[in-house]
Parts: structure tokens; C-alpha cells; sequence
């Protein structure tokens, strides 16, 4: 895709402004870094708070076509019409809940991860607040609309502004704009109004560290990012160390840990499946991950610190101590926090036990690597009591 062609956000003037280096990305044109370099972005976050533009995202509404007006029985109906699609309990979504699920084919490979979330007002009962990656956002709204059909509307929400606040300052920086804010808890959102804008408020994010992802209009983005940028603890930070981040935080990223062959019990992603929705069997290749349940997958992925010479990056093979190659790095790169590198890939399950000494093939040479429980960096979210 030539570089004219790419698609911008509504941020895009922003980041330039403040001298970002932009680059191509899922089709949009996006900053990887701005003047302080991946490294202190990525540290920064840790300690304060980072705004990342994560507006190329796919956000979107679902809303059922002619509710009863039974709050309750609007929610299960919109539900029932999403659950076919997903690995994930829907319908057991409470009022303002968020829910890490996955988008599956027949086969039980993962099309995407995404977020599913309840709203809270009664008047919206019926309806879901859905989020998915860039990438495979096209193919996902398809789907998605297909196995709606008449019977409910999806309205894409991908041309307004996303921004992600992420970091153990960024409660102080959004309570500041939106007071609601403050009585979220982790995965959960809430409507809210700036100004008279309507926006989303959620208490999420893809670094491991607590964090928000605000959706504003269009018009209106460049004002929240600027309010934001005015805090002195909050910077602005590029893909760069968006990615080294989540890498840390050991969660995985479509298109690279995860694709439509990789299963979510080979993706490590057993916990997004409901035990509802595992004792109904009604998911897509629910057969297929319920043997590997009960017998085993595979392949699982892990996690790996790179214990001598260069990082492993995507590809590089991963070999036992007799050099026989026995996996691939989906993931790797060096971890600010940790000083050191690590990495994600894939491995036989007798292979995957933590403390299991391995082999990284990086320009040739082998390299000793140790699988490591994930996440690198513990996660730092805040649950409400």
C-alpha cells in the first residue's frame, strides 16, 4: 500500500505536530515513536501514564432490531444472535461488563480476539459495545453482520477517535476529563459526556498496566488528546512501545501469536472459553477444542527469556537441546522493564513447563532460552471491590 493511499486518523495532525515518525500499519498511517525513542516511551508508561492513538481500531455498536422493551429479555436476545460467532458467556454479561472473547472459525481457529461489552441504561438493553483489532476488522464485520442478518444492525464506530491511557498514572489523567471514570473498575465501561460530546469510557487496555480507552467523536478528538498531553504526567507514545509493552504483559497479538489455524487451548486462551458456553458445546469447533481440552493440544504458547545473545524476533526457530527445531517464535523483542529479552512462540506441551531449557535459532547461531510463566511483567489492573 503506497503511502498515499493509507488511511489516517482523526489524530494524525496531532502526531505530526509533535514531530512523530509515522509509519504504515494494518493500512492507516500511525506514529511508532515519537522524539524520547521506543525505550522511554515504553518505560514512561510504566511509571506514569502513556496516550496511545489506537483509533484504527474497530469499534462499533450492535443494536437489536425491534426490542421488546423488556430489559432483560433484549439482552439475551442480542446475545443469542452474537454467542453462535464466539467462544465467550454473552448473555451472562452483567450491566456494564467488558469480555475478552474470540471470533472463531469452524474449525475452532481464531479470526480474532476482541472485546464484548454490556451497556449499562435500560434503554440500551439489546445493544453491545463490540471492539476489534485493525487488521481484521473488514472480514470481522462481515461475519459478524452476517450472523446478525435482519434481525439486528451493526453501526461501525471506526471513524471516530480511540485513545488509550495507559500506565499507574492514568486513573488521575481521565478522572480529570471524566469523573465517571473513577468508579470503573477493569473491563468495564460506561457512556459518558465531555462538553456535550457523547463518548465511551473503558477501564482496559493492551500494556498489562491499569488504563482507559476513551471513544470521542471525530470532531472532537484532538481537543481530548491535547487536554490529555497538557497533564505532565502523560506522553504520548508510538506503536513502538505499544508492542514491547504487551509483549512484557505476555498478551498476545492477532496476526502473529495468534491466527485462523491456532486453537484457543493452543493459544493459551482457555479461559475465554465460558463454562457455558463449553458445557453447550454451541461454539464454532467446539469438538475439535474440547478434545484438545481433555487430551491435549499440540502445540501450546509460551513464554521464553532469551538467556544469552541477540532477541529472537518473529520466525526465528525454536530448538531442543538435541537442535532438533521444535517451534517458532511468534513474538520476540527486547523488554525495557526487564533489561533482557524475551519472547513468545510455539512448543510440543512436554516441552512448555516453565524452567524447560530450550534453544533460539537467531542469524544461525543457537542461542539458550528458558520457557517462563507469562506475563514477564505482573499485571497491574484495578478491580473494584
Amino acid at each position: 500500500m503506497s503511502e498515499t493511499s493509507l488511511k489516517t486518523t482523526p489524530l494524525t495532525q496531532a502526531h505530526l505536530a509533535r514531530g512523530a515518525r509515522m509509519t504504515p500499519f494494518a493500512g492507516y498511517s500511525m506514529p511508532v515513536q515519537y522524539a524520547d525513542g521506543v525505550l522511554k516511551e515504553h518505560l514512561w508508561t510504566r511509571e506514569h501514564a502513556g496516550a496511545f492513538d489506537v483509533s484504527h481500531m474497530g469499534p462499533a455498536f450492535i443494536t437489536l432490531a425491534g426490542k421488546s422493551g423488556d430489559p432483560d429479555a433484549d439482552h439475551k436476545a442480542v446475545a443469542t444472535l452474537v454467542e453462535p460467532l464466539v467462544c465467550g458467556d454473552i448473555r451472562g454479561l452483567k450491566r456494564g461488563q467488558l469480555r475478552y472473547t474470540l471470533l472463531l472459525n469452524d474449525e475452532g481457529g481464531i479470526l480474532d480476539d476482541l472485546m464484548i461489552g454490556r451497556p449499562t441504561e435500560d434503554e440500551a438493553q439489546g445493544g453491545l459495545y463490540v471492539v476489534v483489532n485493525a487488521g481484521t476488522k473488514e472480514s470481522d464485520f462481515a461475519r459478524i453482520e452476517q450472523g446478525l442478518g435482519a434481525r439486528a444492525k451493526l453501526t461501525r464506530a471506526d471513524d471516530r477517535g480511540l485513545i488509550a491511557v495507559q500506565g499507574p498514572k492514568a486513573a488521575d489523567a481521565v478522572t480529570r476529563l471524566f469523573p465517571q471514570a473513577a468508579t470503573l473498575g477493569f473491563m468495564t465501561f460506561a457512556h459518558a459526556e465531555l462538553d456535550g460530546h457523547a463518548c465511551v469510557i473503558a477501564r482496559c487496555g493492551y500494556t498489562g498496566e491499569d488504563g482507559f480507552e476513551v471513544l470521542v467523536p471525530r470532531e472532537f478528538a484532538e481537543v481530548v488528546w491535547n487536554r490529555l498531553m497538557a497533564d505532565e504526567q502523560v506522553r504520548p507514545i508510538g506503536l513502538g512501545a505499544r508492542d514491547s509493552l504487551r509483549l512484557e504483559a505476555g498478551l498476545p497479538l492477532y496476526g502473529h501469536d495468534l491466527d485462523d489455524t491456532v486453537s484457543p487451548v493452543e493459544g493459551n486462551l482457555s479461559f475465554a472459553i465460558s463454562k457455558r458456553r463449553r458445557k453447550a458445546a454451541d461454539f464454532p469447533g467446539a469438538a475439535r477444542i474440547e478434545r484438545e481440552l481433555t487430551e491435549g493440544p499440540a502445540r501450546l504458547r509460551v513464554g521464553l527469556k532469551v538467556l544469552e545473545g541477540a532477541p529472537a524476533r518473529e520466525g526465528a526457530e525454536i530448538a531442543g537441546d538435541d537442535g532438533q527445531v521444535v517451534g517458532k517464535v511468534t513474538s520476540g523483542g527486547y523488554a525495557p522493564s526487564l533489561s533482557g529479552s524475551i519472547a513468545m512462540g510455539f512448543v510440543p506441551p512436554l516441552l512448555s513447563e516453565p524452567g524447560t531449557r530450550l534453544k533460539v535459532i537467531v542469524r544461525g547461531k543457537a542461542q539458550a532460552c528458558e520457557v517462563v510463566a507469562m506475563p514477564f511483567v505482573p499485571h497491574r489492573y484495578v478491580r473494584l471491590a
